[in-house]
């Protein structure tokens, strides 16, 4: 319902504009304009855009949209490296030795 209401409500201003081309406010040839039709065309098409605005946020928001997304990608899970056998790597092998550790100083 929203939905619709947004693109009334965006579409009767617009219709406004071409009542003020159709009347003479604003006029392509000659170029003219009275400052009332210039001021009036910019508020009303900044609500239009407001509005038209509503609309594509609901429509996006109820997945009416869906076609202009982009599609994600399905990623593929890679395989695990393999893993490179070594003799230190089997289980018989002896522990690795044990760390030097730093001797200490002693003060006299």
């Amino acid at each position: 319902m929203i939905l619709v209401l947004s693109l009334v409500l965006a579409l009767v201003p617009l219709a406004g504009v071409v009542w003020m081309f159709a009347s003479g406010m604003i006029s392509i040839a000659p170029p003219s304009a009275t400052v009332d039709g210039l001021f009036m065309s910019l508020i009303l098409l900044t609500v239009s855009g407001c509005f038209l605005l509503n609309s594509y946020w609901e429509a996006r928001d109820k997945g009416l949209l869906s076609f202009a997304q982009k599609k994600k990608a399905t990623l593929v899970p890679a395989s695990p490296a393999p893993v490179a056998k070594t003799a230190s790597a089997t289980p018989a092998a002896s522990p690795p030795p044990a760390a030097k550790l730093p001797a200490e100083k002693v003060s006299s």
